[in-house]
């Protein structure tokens, strides 16, 4: 390929890249508006149903990159809010773990497969090849992305 056509493919990346990334922001926030939360309470509740279970609030601030003031706030939101509890931890009763709550949860991937329902259509005529670099790339950028907040939070930039 070309300087040139490389250069244009990624000026195209550049800005479906920044389309992609406010159409899934407006796409929370329209998930959060419609479930009465916050589009980062929202996030978090996402996250937390990726961990293995229970976790403690030190681990919600590690999650979302919030200080733990700010990550206590948003767990007793969605407490508030039913999806999660604080439950003692049965090794160390000092520690206070968040769990989410199943019913709520459940609730909230039924919402979800309504709106994802077309999610893996769109890789239909995709394959496994192309999808192994969608893959590739998401994880990229999931790392990239948590090095820049990093140095956005350190004042670096």
């Amino acid at each position: 390929m070309s300087g040139n056509a490389r250069a244009r493919l990624l000026d195209e990346l550049s800005s479906v890249s920044r389309r992609y990334m406010a159409s899934y922001a407006l796409f929370n926030e329209a998930v959060a508006d419609r479930l009465g939360l916050h589009p980062t309470d929202l996030q978090c509740l996402n996250l937390l149903t990726l961990e293995d279970g229970p976790v403690t609030t030190g681990r919600v601030a590690e999650l979302t990159g919030l200080t733990t003031g700010s990550a206590t706030r948003l767990v007793d939101r969605l407490e508030r809010a039913g999806y999660v509890v604080r439950e003692r931890d049965a090794e160390d009763r000092r520690r206070v773990l968040v769990a989410t709550v199943p019913e709520k949860i459940a609730e909230f991937g039924r919402m979800w497969n309504r709106l994802g329902g077309g999610w893996f259509t769109l890789f239909d005529e995709l394959g496994d090849a192309e999808l192994a670099v969608i893959v590739g790339h998401m994880r990229r950028t999931v790392e990239f992305s948590g090095r820049q907040i990093a140095r956005l939070r350190a004042g670096e930039v």
